[in-house]
C-alpha cells in the first residue's frame, strides 16, 4: 500500500517549469522563514533505494495569508548563514 505524503508539493520555477519536491522542514533564522526541500523528479522515493535522500534545496519562504511561495536565496552571505545554522542543528542532533 502506498502511503500518502502531505509534504509533497509542486513548485514552479522562474522559467515556468513545474516539478515536485518534498518539504523536509521549515525554520526561521533572523526572523526570516526558510524551507528545506528535497527534489523528487527522476526519483522513486516510495522505494527503499531512493537516491534523492542527500539532495536538498534551501529556499526563502514568502507568506501571503495561508498561501506561500518559495524564492531562491540570491545573497551568498545569507545562504551561508542559514546553511551554517542547519549544520549546527544537525550536529546537535547527532550528539
Amino acid at each position: 500500500m502506498t502511503e500518502k505524503n502531505d509534504n509533497i508539493i509542486e513548485i514552479t520555477d522562474e522559467s515556468g517549469e513545474t516539478f515536485k519536491v518534498e518539504l523536509i522542514d521549515m525554520l526561521t533564522v533572523d526572523d526570516v522563514e526558510y524551507a528545506i526541500l528535497s527534489p523528487l523528479e527522476g526519483c522513486d522515493c516510495g522505494e527503499d533505494d531512493c537516491d534523492c535522500d542527500d539532495d536538498y534545496v534551501l529556499m526563502k519562504v514568502k507568506r501571503d495569508g495561508e498561501d506561500y511561495t518559495f524564492e531562491t536565496i540570491d545573497d551568498d552571505d545569507e545562504f551561508e548563514k542559514v546553511a551554517a545554522y542547519i549544520d549546527e542543528l544537525a550536529d546537535e542532533i547527532e550528539e
